[in-house]
């Protein structure tokens, strides 16, 4: 196991360079820069020739690349170009825990409705106990987060005035955020556990289970349950890194100062470095996320203990 988890970590390494690579060609090819806007108005060019010098942007695009590599593995992410005070390790460090928080409170209500929900229709298939919950799950997937986050700012904070609409101040700011987030969460991980749970229902080791006069109870809890869940763990470890570091939509609708925005501020003012930041972060969560939720598929499931070897 331990040479399992040294050979997983050490592919992390070639794959942060893979995006590092990509990430940082992309954006230099899309047309305008960090200063284009700065251009347009009435600002002398040798100002603007001595900003650009400042960043190293008057170099060769292979040169900022290598520049920017060395500076990255002593992990440094540069300066912001947007914020020219602020470094994009005070910003990531800043707006992370703001995601992080909105990420959890959004999983651990799609966690408490979806796992039930799931189990619940895989229980009782083809009956009111599943098509009610199942068809209000398409439902929730099928609308998106930028139309359920308004929806809910014109219903409970426009219409009944019980809520905030926008900020990240008070636990009331929280509560639209978060259901925006759950509510989608929640109707993915139904579908996903009841589609499991019904497979594994389905199998030979449950009938012989039955069979042998295990009660019911048994049966789905401590025969099903474990191997039903795998798939929904194994789809855990995207997700979760997907949530903590900040939902575009919802951190824009609701103006939360998390990275999801901070990442589209960063897109829309070509700060370059800031994008980087964001999308290195963003990469190296789902590696270790992935990696985390993989042991503990191999600690409830040991035989792939041995396929891991």
């Amino acid at each position: 196991m331990t040479r399992y988890v040294f050979r997983r970590l050490l592919e992390i390494v070639p794959v942060l360079f893979i995006v590092a690579t990509l990430t940082f060609f992309l954006i230099h090819f899309v047309p305008g820069g960090p200063f284009s806007a700065a251009q347009n108005r009435t600002i002398p060019k040798e100002v603007l020739a001595h900003i650009e010098h400042h960043y190293a942007l008057d170099q060769p695009v292979w040169k900022q690349y290598l520049l920017y590599l060395g500076h990255f593995l002593k992990g440094d992410l540069g300066p912001s170009y947007k914020y020219p005070t602020r470094t994009v390790n005070e910003l990531i460090a800043q707006a992370f825990p703001v995601s992080a928080e909105l990420g959890l409170w959004g999983l651990a209500l799609a966690i408490f409705l979806g796992l039930p929900i799931g189990l619940l229709s895989a229980l009782r298939p083809s009956t009111r106990y599943d098509y009610v919950p199942m068809g209000l799950a398409l439902l929730g997937m099928s609308i998106p987060a930028f139309v359920v986050g308004p929806l809910l700012i014109v219903l409970f904070a426009i219409g009944l005035g019980w809520l905030d609409a926008a900020g990240w101040y008070s636990w009331s700011d929280r509560v639209l955020p978060v259901l925006t987030l759950g509510i989608g969460g929640a109707a993915g991980l139904a579908r996903l556990t009841r589609n499991s749970m019904m497979e594994v229902l389905s199998q030979d080791f449950i009938r012989s289970a039955r069979a042998k006069g295990a009660s019911e109870w048994a049966v789905v809890f401590r025969h099903a349950l474990p191997s039903g869940m795998t798939p929904v763990l194994a789809a855990m470890g995207p997700v979760l890194a997907d949530v903590l570091t900040g939902s575009f939509a919802v951190e824009m609708i609701f103006q939360i100062p998390g990275l999801g925005r901070l990442f589209v501020n960063a897109a829309f003012n070509r700060d370059y470095t800031m994008v980087m930041g964001s999308t290195l972060f963003y990469a190296l969560l789902l590696l270790l996320f992935n990696l985390v939720f993989d042991l503990v598929l191999v600690a409830l499931n040991p035989r792939l203990k041995n396929e891991q070897r």
